[in-house]
């Protein structure tokens, strides 16, 4: 299998698929193998998660109808009791597709706007009169560990986690967002999961707008005790449009 590097466009749809979850194969090897190795295309990934988080909520699964296998039999041109096992990954495979066709969708829409047309362009769907917004949360030292995608229309707040968080029983990682000119507002204590979901309350919504600033403190396990940051920040980003 050759190792030359993909393009930065193939990367970029590499990245979001396998984000998905929709590669398999050959692909589905690289692309892991590039996760493992490759810091930018790991970060590419995690920002692909946050960004389809809140399609892939909209995505509800469907039980195949008994008929299918008729038809998979008939397309495959053997009966599955020839090859039983290999109709029935190709049936998990199809049916996991199934389910992220929706996300898909979204993602080529969003790949193919980049590369150049020569048919008219597509109606234009009218958006929420908020965008949803994202910040990428680092520092200094280390590049982007953390992606926060906003939408303020469902009031959903996702963080996908690029890289580690040290796991520390004496110590929690809390969430804030801090406004323009404001105070820190504690946006909870963080899990240890790659992704998190949180629905926030209106009073804590409205202060996600354009330019506030998200961070995250390392404080005692439980949250911070007095209600403002008390230790280190060890990633801050400002929130811009997505």
């Amino acid at each position: 299998m050759s190792t030359r590097p993909p393009r930065s466009t193939d990367r970029d749809q590499l990245a979001a698929e396998y984000a998905l979850g929709v590669l398999a194969g050959d692909e589905e090897e690289r692309a892991r193998e590039l996760e493992c190795t490759d810091a930018d295309f790991r970060d590419l990934v995690a920002l692909w998660r946050g960004r389809l988080a809140p399609l892939m909520e909209e995505v509800s699964a469907v039980s195949a109808p008994l008929s299918l296998w008729a038809r998979i039999e008939q397309r495959l041109g053997k009966s599955a009791n020839d090859n039983d096992a290999s109709i029935r990954r190709r049936l998990t495979m199809w049916q996991g597709v199934a389910g992220a066709m929706t996300a898909l969708a979204a993602v080529l829409a969003i790949v193919l706007v980049q590369q150049p047309r020569s048919v008219p362009a597509p109606v234009i769907v009218e958006r929420p009169s908020t965008p949803p917004m994202v910040a990428m949360l680092g520092d200094e030292v280390q590049k982007m560990k953390v992606v926060a995608s906003w939408d303020p229309a469902s009031r959903q707040l996702v963080l996908a986690v690029a890289g580690d968080m040290p796991a520390d029983p004496n110590h929690a990682h809390e969430l804030w967002v801090i406004p323009a000119g404001g105070t820190p507002r504690s946006l909870g204590v963080m899990p240890s999961d790659k992704q998190t979901h949180m629905r926030l309350a209106d009073a804590l919504a409205r202060l996600l707008q354009q330019g506030a600033t998200i961070a995250i403190s390392i404080e005692p396990a439980g949250g911070s005790p007095t209600g403002q940051p008390t230790g280190p920040v060890v990633a801050a980003g400002s929130l811009n449009k997505a």
